[in-house]
């Protein structure tokens, strides 16, 4: 949200921007809030967040450097005259199961003021091709507005300052190929897959070859999510019965210096989400010149190359373990397909670009 300028304001050349977010915590969409913030402020904006719950021992590193929907009817109703700027991770409608009758009564004005009110804004932005086409398919009424796609970008400032930690106290010795997942603990985010495919690959290769394997499940976890604290029982107690406790290393809200040594010295990542608005994770493992196995939905269709720097697969266990099994068989690929992703991610995901962006969505808002 940009301020417009009054007669009695300083005309100084850079906006004030406000951002409006719920939960300010660790995830894909708080990640691309706090990039598109500091792109703001490196450009001279002054900018603040709103949001309705900030915990700065679970939230991202860099949120200490700074001071939805449903609320634009309030801005357009303030005082001075404001212009609304609408970021898309993706429609929160979507977002929520309706499982009873009285659920689905209960959602659907709500539903229909998100609709509405998006339609309000003055200019609307998604963050990829298929959350452009979800929105189209999602917002029927507001079918004459066609969003502008402005993908994220990664914040490589504390990738390139940080020197990688070892990870002796988190991977066994001799653990030659390490394949890595970055998830919150959600059911949505097919964390299962990833085990599954682990158990297929130990089928797949020698005894001395699966000795050197073993998989880290890192993801975002908060105690006050219900979802979470039972989703990670739940696959520590799937790796117990599949007998692959010694070959399996959960880690919860991991810090930004682990994730770059994790990152750093990995095989490769296996990302699981079928239909994900874009995902963050894949930019973060090819700037780490870390290969991606992710599904062939969604935002990874538009991040990741298929073979170049990493592959796409069908959701199941045995295409992601074929996949797995070949950075074991041919060692050189991790170094191939890591060349291949950080150079894409410099060309088509920099931070510089994003911020040009965005600030030009910005300025002419206010003309």
């Amino acid at each position: 949200m940009a301020k417009k300028r009054g007669q009695d304001e300083d005309p100084g050349p850079n906006p004030s921007v406000l951002f409006l977010h719920p939960d300010l915590g660790v995830g894909g969409a708080e990640r691309l809030v706090l990039d598109a913030a500091l792109a703001l402020q490196a450009r001279g904006c002054s900018v603040k967040i709103w949001t309705a719950h900030y915990d700065p021992g679970h939230s991202f590193a860099d949120s200490r450097e700074l001071q939805v929907s449903a609320c634009i009817p309030v801005l357009k109703l303030a005082r001075r005259p404001k212009k609304i700027l609408f970021y898309c991770h993706f429609p929160d409608l979507l977002l929520t199961r309706r499982d009873s009758f009285l659920k689905h009564l209960y959602r659907a004005p709500i539903d229909w003021i998100e609709e509405y009110t998006t339609g309000m804004a003055d200019c609307i932005l998604v963050n990829s091709r298929f959350t452009a086409a979800v929105f189209k398919e999602t917002f029927k009424s507001l079918s004459h507005i066609d969003p502008d796609v402005l993908y994220p970008s990664l914040n490589v400032t504390s990738f390139d300052s940080t020197v990688p930690e070892k990870l002796d106290d988190l991977v066994p010795k001799g653990k030659k190929f390490l394949f890595l997942s970055i998830n919150r603990y959600e059911r949505k985010k097919n964390l299962t897959l990833a085990l599954e495919a682990l158990g297929k690959l130990r089928g797949r290769l020698t005894s001395q070859d699966w000795d050197k394997v073993h998989l880290i499940m890192a993801g975002g976890y908060d105690e006050r999510v219900l979802e979470n604290v039972e989703h990670y029982q739940e696959l520590k107690e799937m790796v117990q019965q599949s007998d692959l406790g010694q070959c399996v290393t959960f880690l919860r809200s991991f810090s930004d210096t682990q994730k770059i040594a994790l990152l750093h010295g990995c095989t490769s990542v296996l990302y699981t989400p079928s239909n994900e608005h874009f995902g963050i994770v894949p930019l973060e493992a090819m700037y780490m010149q870390c290969p991606v196995i992710a599904v062939n939905s969604g935002g990874p269709l538009e991040s990741v190359v298929h073979g170049v720097t990493g592959f796409l697969c069908e959701p199941d266990p045995v295409h992601f373990s074929e996949a797995m099994e070949k950075f074991i068989h041919e060692p050189s690929l991790k170094a191939t397909m890591g060349l291949a992703g950080r150079a894409r991610v410099k060309e088509k995901f920099s931070s510089a670009a994003f911020t040009e962006q965005l600030y030009q969505y910005v300025t002419k808002l206010l003309v």
